[in-house]
C-alpha cells in the first residue's frame, strides 16, 4: 500500500473519531442528560473532564498532523 493511501485512511478514521468524540463531548458538556460519558467527578473523568473531551482533542491533533503530512507529500 502506498504511503499516501495510508495517510488518507488514517485521515478518514480520525475524522470519524473526531465527529463521534465531538458529539459525545457536546452531549456531556452542554446537554441536561449524558449520552454515554459519566457525570463529572465519576469514574471516566480526568481532572474533572470526561474522557471523551480528551479524545476529541487527540483526534483533532491526528487530523491536523495527517493533513499536514498529506500536503507535504504532494509534488
Amino acid at each position: 500500500m502506498r504511503q499516501q493511501t495510508i495517510l488518507y485512511c488514517i485521515l478518514v478514521i480520525a475524522i470519524g473519531g473526531l465527529l463521534f468524540s465531538g458529539y459525545l463531548s457536546y452531549q456531556e458538556l452542554f446537554s441536561v442528560t449524558a449520552v454515554s460519558c459519566p457525570a463529572p467527578g465519576a469514574t471516566g473523568t480526568v481532572l474533572g473532564y470526561p474522557a471523551c473531551v480528551y479524545g476529541f482533542f487527540m483526534y483533532l491533533l491526528v487530523v491536523v498532523l495527517t493533513s499536514l503530512a498529506i500536503k507535504a507529500k504532494r509534488p
